[in-house]
């Protein structure tokens, strides 16, 4: 096991600038590309991650820290910002998740105690028991699996325009 919470928050307090930095003042082509039918463009996964940041980390971890394996914990719908599709700017959801991650990172460290808490365990309404320290592992690693989704959506819209170099490149396989 190599779970340390403060590497976690290293990536956790990173995501935010991160996406930031490299999203902001981009052309709609990037932001609206994808991967085909069914598949998130790098929009869709933004608001997905402030839905996250909204309804399930905090919640969940909350929830395990006064529940415990007492009951499940609400289910999160993976889904649910596609049903709210909504006008904004990148720069504005942007500065919405940053803001949300921004709260919920101060409330993480001032409601978790590593020493006490990080094995207690909760009830996940499809995966059974699980264990703080996990939740939040899944927390940043789900944040990396998103930033490397973004990066090969992006990649793939150029993905016939590199032509024999194709080979060369891994993201486009």
């Amino acid at each position: 096991m190599h779970f340390k919470l403060k590497e976690a928050i290293e990536v956790l307090e990173r995501t935010p600038r991160t996406l930031e930095f490299f999203l902001s003042g981009l052309s709609d082509g990037w932001l609206h590309c994808n991967e085909g039918t069914g598949t998130w463009n790098v929009h869709e996964v933004i608001e997905h991650l402030i839905e996250g940041e909204k309804n399930n980390w905090m919640p969940r971890l909350t929830f395990i820290l006064q529940e415990g394996e007492s009951k499940p914990f609400p289910s999160f719908d993976r889904y649910s910002h596609l049903n709210q599709k909504t006008e904004t700017t990148i720069e504005h959801n942007l500065l919405e998740f940053k803001t949300l991650r921004e709260q919920n990172l101060t409330a993480l460290k001032e409601q978790l105690h590593p020493e006490i808490h990080l094995e207690r365990t909760g009830s996940h309404p499809a995966l059974g028991v699980v264990k703080v320290k996990e939740l939040i592992a899944t927390w940043a690693v789900h944040d990396l699996t998103h930033i490397a989704q973004i990066v090969r959506v992006m990649a793939k819209r150029y993905g016939s325009d590199v032509g024999p170099w194709s080979a060369y490149l891994g993201i486009l396989k």
